[in-house]
């Protein structure tokens, strides 16, 4: 899903840009305006897990392979706004460092990945968990694994369209390869989301950035209160 230099047109590039430069400025001012310093070094460790976990790939039929993008992961913990400056700041240092994504369409790649994923994956985990339960650990697995998916899924079509009004490939082949290897990869995201989330629910259920409400009662000062 990473989009190299090449793949797409001006326009796709032009407005890609100003969607996610757009979003970033929204999403600074979200985050110093509703966190407190003590979230910094959450963010610091989410992000460094999940650049981590980015370079396992793990295999997919046809001699590709996937790999975790964390959107949902980013969300759950550190809520939408700092999530998707966690993931922007991953996107990055991948395109500068380590050449996954063209620099000219970084733009596309990080409203692709880690903005929509980011806020798709957070508003429909928060939906689905505050349905079956905010306090459940079962709320918490199905909305994890349904957003991560479904974010993973939304990333590769949203893709696939900017391919295929750049004239790079025809939508119905776009839509087809995408869609068709983003369901398996959709797999993997959510499995590792969950693991990593239940894990963190069992053993420091206030880093949510929802947490659990005995874990909001157990600890008044956190940085939500």
């Amino acid at each position: 899903m990473h989009i190299p230099d090449g793949f797409l047109n001006l326009p796709i590039i032009f407005v890609t840009w100003v969607i996610a430069i757009g979003l970033i400025a929204l999403a600074l001012s979200r985050s110093q305006a509703e966190y407190q310093e003590k979230a910094v070094p959450l963010m610091g460790v989410c992000g460094a897990f999940i650049f981590a976990a980015q370079m396992i790939n793990f295999p997919i039929p046809g001699g590709t392979s996937g790999h975790l993008l964390g959107g949902t992961l980013a969300g759950a913990l550190l809520g939408p706004w700092a999530g998707s400056l966690v993931m922007v700041a991953v996107f990055i240092v991948q395109a500068v460092l380590f050449q996954d994504g063209g620099l000219t369409v970084l733009g596309a790649n990080i409203f692709n990945m880690g903005l929509v994923g980011t806020f798709a994956g957070y508003y429909l985990y928060k939906a689905i968990r505050f349905a079956i339960g905010r306090n459940k650990l079962s709320g918490m697995v199905i909305g994890a694994a349904v957003a991560a998916w479904t974010s993973v899924m939304v990333g590769s079509l949203l893709c696939a369209i900017q391919l295929a009004i750049s004239g790079t490939v025809p939508l119905t082949v776009a839509l087809a390869a995408m869609a068709t290897w983003h369901v398996i990869i959709g797999i993997g995201e959510a499995v590792i989301t969950v693991i990593a989330l239940s894990f963190i629910w069992r053993t420091r259920p206030d880093m949510f950035y929802d947490p659990p409400r005995k874990a909001v009662a157990s600890r008044p000062l956190s940085r939500h209160q």
